[in-house]
C-alpha cells in the first residue's frame, strides 16, 4: 500500500485518517512552462523524503491520518475532468473529511471549488496567485487555467492575494476591493489584516505556486518575480487557519523541475505546514467515526446556501 510521505499503514487507511488527499495530475492547455501533469508524482517523492515532526507547532499532524485516493486522471476532455475532480472532492467531504488536493493545473481548482461551495454556506475562496485568473473564457474554452476561479468570482467571496499579472479585460470582472496586488502589499504592512477583514468564516484556499517569487519557487506554468516570499506566506496562513474555519485546501501549478529540486521540497513543507497549522491551531470538527451523523462537521454548520446570503 503506498502510502503519503510513507506514513504507517494505520495512519494512512480511509476509516483512520481525518485527511484526504486526492492527486490530479492534469495538464490540457497551452502554456509557458510545461509539466503540470508531473507535480503530484514529485510532491509525493519530495514528501517521502521530508521530516514529520513540525518544529513550529510541535506536532506530527500525519498521526491525525493521511489517506491517499486515487489519482484523477480523467482526462477526456477539461470539463470531464473538472465534472470528475467536483463529485469526487464532494464524496470525500460527504465522509466527513477535510479534503485537500494537489493538481495539475489550475482548472482542476473549478471542480473544487465548486464541490465545496456546494457544502459550506457562506464560502469565502482565498486565492493566493501572481495571476488574476479571471477571464470567463480563453481559447474558446471557460475550462482553463485562465478561467480558473471565474466562476468562484460569481458564486462565492472571491478573495486575491499576490496578483501582479493580469489583462485588462479581467478588470471589468474583478472586484477590487478584494484584490490584494503585490505592489500594494508590499508597502502595505498591514495587508494581513485588511485581508482577513474580507474573509467569512468558511474558507477554502487555493494555492497556486506562482504567488511566490520567482526566486524561491521557479518551477511553475509562468512564473512572476515580485511574490510572496516563505515566511511571510507562513505568518499568514497561520494566521488564516487561526482565525477562519478553513474547510480545506488545493493546490496547483508546480512544474518541476528535474535539475533542482528545491520547489519540490517547498511544495511538500508548504502542504504539510497547512495542515499542521489545521490541525494544531485549535479544536477543528472533523471526526474520523463516519456512522454518526451527529459528528459530520455540516451538523454545526448550515449544508444549503441561503440564496440571499452576501459576501
Amino acid at each position: 500500500m503506498k502510502t503519503y510521505a510513507g506514513i504507517p499503514e494505520n495512519h494512512a487507511t480511509l476509516g483512520n485518517s481525518k485527511i484526504v488527499l486526492i492527486p490530479v495530475p492534469y495538464e490540457g492547455a497551452s502554456r509557458w512552462q510545461k509539466g503540470a501533469n508531473k507535480g503530484a508524482q514529485a510532491f509525493l517523492e519530495a514528501s517521502e523524503n521530508m521530516d514529520l515532526y513540525d518544529i513550529e507547532t510541535d506536532s506530527e499532524v500525519y498521526k491525525e491520518g493521511v489517506f491517499l485516493a486515487d489519482a484523477i486522471t480523467e482526462n477526456s476532455s477539461p470539463q470531464a475532468m473538472v465534472n470528475a475532480v467536483h463529485q469526487t472532492v464532494k464524496k470525500f467531504i460527504n465522509k466527513n473529511k477535510f479534503v485537500t488536493v494537489f493538481g495539475g493545473e489550475h482548472t482542476v481548482s473549478i471542480g473544487t471549488i465548486r464541490a465545496f461551495n456546494d457544502c459550506f454556506q457562506s464560502l469565502t475562496v482565498l486565492h493566493f496567485d501572481a495571476h488574476a485568473n479571471l477571464r470567463k473564457e480563453f481559447e474558446g474554452s471557460s475550462f482553463h487555467h485562465k478561467c480558473a476561479v471565474y466562476e468562484a468570482n460569481q458564486t462565492t467571496n472571491l478573495v486575491q492575494v499576490g496578483i501582479r499579472s493580469m489583462d485588462i479585460s479581467e478588470k471589468r470582472t474583478m472586484n477590487t476591493d478584494k484584490v490584494f496586488f503585490a505592489h500594494d502589499m508590499a508597502v502595505n504592512e498591514f495587508w494581513m489584516d485588511d485581508v482577513i477583514d474580507q474573509l467569512t468564516s468558511n474558507v477554502f484556499i487555493t494555492f497556486d505556486f506562482s504567488a511566490f517569487d520567482a526566486s524561491i519557487f521557479s518551477a511553475t506554468g509562468n512564473p512572476v518575480s515580485g511574490g510572496l516570499f516563505y515566511y511571510e506566506t507562513l505568518e499568514f496562513l497561520k494566521r488564516v487557519f487561526a482565525e477562519k474555519n478553513v474547510v480545506g485546501f488545493d493546490m496547483a501549478e508546480f512544474c518541476p523541475n528535474p535539475n533542482q529540486k528545491t520547489s519540490d521540497s517547498l511544495a511538500a513543507k508548504l502542504y504539510y505546514k497547512m495542515l499542521s497549522y489545521k490541525f494544531s491551531s485549535k479544536d477543528d470538527t472533523y471526526d474520523t467515526d463516519d456512522s454518526n451523523p451527529n459528528n459530520h462537521p455540516f451538523s454545526k454548520l448550515s449544508k444549503f446556501k441561503n440564496d440571499e446570503d452576501d459576501f
